[in-house]
């Protein structure tokens, strides 16, 4: 498996190793759209492998289940995972060497959807606190599972997906990946500035569906 430093080397067509931990609704949704453009990722969840095979069966070859850890050593991260849940999830992973997560989460859950309380912090700062020495980049969040699944370009434009992070060659790893999935992505600047932007609930940005014309 490559690092992320060899594979910034090999050129910026080489799509990175992927990891998926969690797989709920947004999870499986960005495992959805990894498919359809025939991107190979690892899928994990709490349950194992094993739990996943119908699903891996339904998306084809390009998503295989693995564990957590196996997911969390991939160049790219998405954690997807209710938020109550993360720091069970996250605890214990091998150490992330500057590797990119991608923080798909928000600080609300099934059944009643009450806002966590962050203690005056952006849920994507509890998130960055959880997964020491990674470079985290807030995206894939804002929009409801279906429509990360759904094909994102149509007649009237593509879709739009937020991203912002602090980390300059974190963020083009992930607009490069945002662009292959067949989005039009749009950086809000730091994970602070766009955390507060996308996150759910509170942030302007959030749960609206933009498209890019032409």
């Amino acid at each position: 498996m490559s690092t992320p430093t060899q594979s910034a080397a090999q050129g910026n067509n080489v799509v990175p190793s992927i990891g998926i931990i969690g797989a709920g609704a947004i999870g499986s949704a960005v495992a959805r759209a990894l498919a359809r453009k025939n991107i190979p990722a690892i899928l994990a969840n709490r349950r194992g492998p094993e739990s996943l095979a119908p699903l891996v069966r339904e998306l084809g070859g390009a998503i295989t289940a693995g564990t957590r850890e196996q997911a969390a050593r991939a160049d790219v991260v998405f954690v997807a995972v209710n938020w109550s849940k993360l720091p069970t999830a996250l605890a214990g992973l091998p150490d992330w060497k500057g590797r990119v997560v991608i923080d798909t989460n928000n600080p609300i859950e099934p059944p009643d959807f009450k806002p966590a309380n962050l203690g005056g912090r952006l849920s994507s700062e509890v998130l960055a606190a959880l997964v020491p020495g990674a470079k985290v980049v807030k995206a894939f969040g804002h929009l409801p599972a279906k429509l990360l699944s759904d094909e994102p370009a149509g007649n009237d434009g593509r879709s739009v997906l937020f991203y912002s992070g602090d980390d300059a060659q974190a963020k083009a790893t992930v607009a490069a990946l945002i662009d292959k999935l067949g989005f039009f992505g749009v950086d809000l600047g730091t994970l602070k500035v766009g955390g507060a932007l996308t996150q759910i609930p509170g942030g302007p940005l959030a749960i609206h569906h933009f498209a890019k014309l032409g």
